[in-house]
């Protein structure tokens, strides 16, 4: 049953990992989903397994964010009257290395969907931001009040968004907008039908321990061990994404007057990389190799949330521990689905019930851009 007024919802980035579990909620909830992805980091099957959880199957239109002209066709078409933004690149590494992509793709392309916005009179947006934008944290808990400071252009892409939003908010304070500042998403969907899977060797953490638990990589690289927390590796908020997923539900509730919130999601609580290993191998029943390397440029010692805004403004708060999300990879990495090729899967698309009308539907931007949230 649909929680508020809004009743179509553009999902950009929804075939990714934090975007896909967002659909799934979404779709539960009765809302028409329209997902934008360009497949980059992604796998057209995820929509089967969307259908397969919820019973529901997404519309979905293959495209990039650069493509303002398609952006609007499909706001159109679908009578969207709501957005939440996931596409994006986001490896914070590949960000040192390549600069200058992250800049178009996340900068130029938020620009790109909000002028599309505007366009048709859509002013309605939940943004995925991060935890990032606080760089090296001043003090711990973070709160929505830490200054903003970023140590890779990755966090700096998020801040120039973030600007970005509260400009166009202060020039036009009729949009209704949540800037959703989320810690370290883990875990998957409890069915094992749906979870992390990137096309690459994994960047972020859990997806990579569980790689190393099936025997896929040989060993699990901690980078650095010399930092000043309890065990010396980095301390994170974990946050299950079924969690991060019914946050996003919850800001687009809020979202009934015109606003614009900068709102954590995470769980207040700090891990280790070394006891979110250990949890795995409880969870899996499996030894985990490690290997220890120097410290990553950009890294930061210790980084989690006090989530009290969101409680209090949202009624929203994490409920899965640690144990859960490490339970449910497992349950995930061991149970899905599908084999990845490397290559999107037309069967996939071509099982949707609405297929959109749209010219070069299917025409992905070239070169792909890189992975999406």
């Amino acid at each position: 049953m649909l929680t508020n007024h809004y009743k179509s919802i553009l999902v950009t980035g929804g075939t990714g990992y934090i975007g896909s579990h967002t659909c799934a909620a979404l779709l539960e909830k009765g809302y028409r989903t329209v997902i934008y992805d360009n497949l980059s980091n992604s796998y057209a099957e995820v929509l089967l397994s969307l259908r397969k959880i919820t019973g529901r199957t997404p519309d979905f239109v293959e495209g990039s964010l650069l493509n303002r002209a398609l952006l609007e066709a499909t706001l159109a078409e679908y009578q969207c009257d709501a957005v939440i933004h996931f596409a994006g690149l986001k490896s914070i590494g590949a960000s040192i290395e390549m600069p200058l992509d992250y800049y178009e793709n996340n900068v130029m392309g938020t620009l790109s969907l909000l002028q599309a916005m505007d366009t048709i009179g859509l002013n309605t947006l939940v943004f995925s931001s991060s935890a990032t934008v606080y760089g090296i944290p001043q003090s711990l808990p973070l709160g929505e009040a830490h200054p903003l400071s970023a140590v890779n252009p990755y966090g700096r892409t998020k801040i120039i968004i973030e600007d970005m939003l509260r400009d166009l908010f202060r020039s036009s304070p009729t949009w209704k907008i949540a800037i959703l500042r989320y810690f370290n998403p883990v875990g998957a969907h409890e069915s094992g039908a749906m979870g992390e899977a990137p096309r690459d060797t994994p960047n972020n953490l859990m997806p990579y321990i569980s790689e190393v638990a099936a025997g896929r990589l040989k060993a699990l690289r901690i980078w650095g061990n010399d930092y000043p927390t309890p065990d010396g590796t980095g301390v994170r908020d974990y946050i299950h994404v079924v969690d991060l997923a019914k946050g996003h539900l919850a800001a687009l509730h809020h979202l009934s007057a015109p606003t614009c919130s900068e709102i954590n999601l995470g769980t207040g609580r700090g891990t280790s990389v070394l006891e979110l290993v250990r949890s795995f191998e409880r969870a899996s029943g499996r030894t985990i190799p490690i290997e220890f390397g120097p410290r990553r440029e950009g890294d930061v010692a210790s980084c989690y949330a006090d989530p009290s805004l969101a409680k209090t403004l949202l009624g929203w708060r994490a409920e899965r521990d640690i144990n859960a999300m490490c339970r449910d990879t497992w349950h995930w990495q061991t149970r899905r689905p599908w084999k990845f090729n490397g290559q999107p899967a037309d069967a996939a698309i071509s099982l949707i019930a609405h297929r959109c009308n749209l010219p070069a539907r299917h025409q992905r931007s070239q070169p792909p851009l890189g992975p999406f949230l």
